[in-house]
């Protein structure tokens, strides 16, 4: 082994961690947070569908099971569905019309979307820092099949 190459040793295992250590898990992150905005969209849409079916069934009341957590249900019954209540964020709720609410979920679920699109850009450039990282390293390894004298003029 050559004076050069815990050098080049070195720096391998810093990329390698910078890799590991700060680019996988920022990648890791902006995904699950996308993942999370994608299933806000989902429960949006789900909300516009029910709104939808109650307008087309045009009763006046319905009955429903409501779900308390951990598959517990209970029924629940709703003497005016004129009117709804919707979660518009940080636990507060807004009761809305039914063309209210649809208008809502329209705006809200083109803000998630766009912010899904920021997201994934997001996500691309880290995977774009990855692969340069990488290609940093197979380049730092193929330092080592260099003669001596050649690694000492780029260093």
């Amino acid at each position: 082994m050559t004076s050069g190459e815990p050098r080049i040793d070195a720096k391998v295992l810093e990329y390698e961690h910078f890799i590991n250590d700060v680019l996988k898990r920022d990648l890791q992150r902006v995904l699950e947070q996308r993942d999370g905005v994608y299933e806000k969209i989902a429960q949006y849409l789900q909300l516009k569908n029910t709104i939808k079916s109650i307008q087309e069934a045009g009763s006046k009341e319905l009955k429903t099971d409501v779900d308390l957590g951990c598959n517990f249900y209970v029924q629940a019954h709703v003497p005016d569905t004129s009117k709804i209540f919707v979660a518009v964020g940080y636990g507060f709720f807004v009761e809305l019309t039914h063309s209210e609410a649809l208008t809502f979920i329209e705006k809200k679920t083109n803000q998630l979307t766009e912010y899904t699109e920021v997201l994934s850009k997001d996500a691309a450039k880290i995977k774009a820092n990855i692969r340069m990282v990488l290609e940093g390293l197979r380049e730092l390894q193929g330092l080592k099949d260099l003669p001596e004298t050649q690694r000492r003029e780029m260093f």
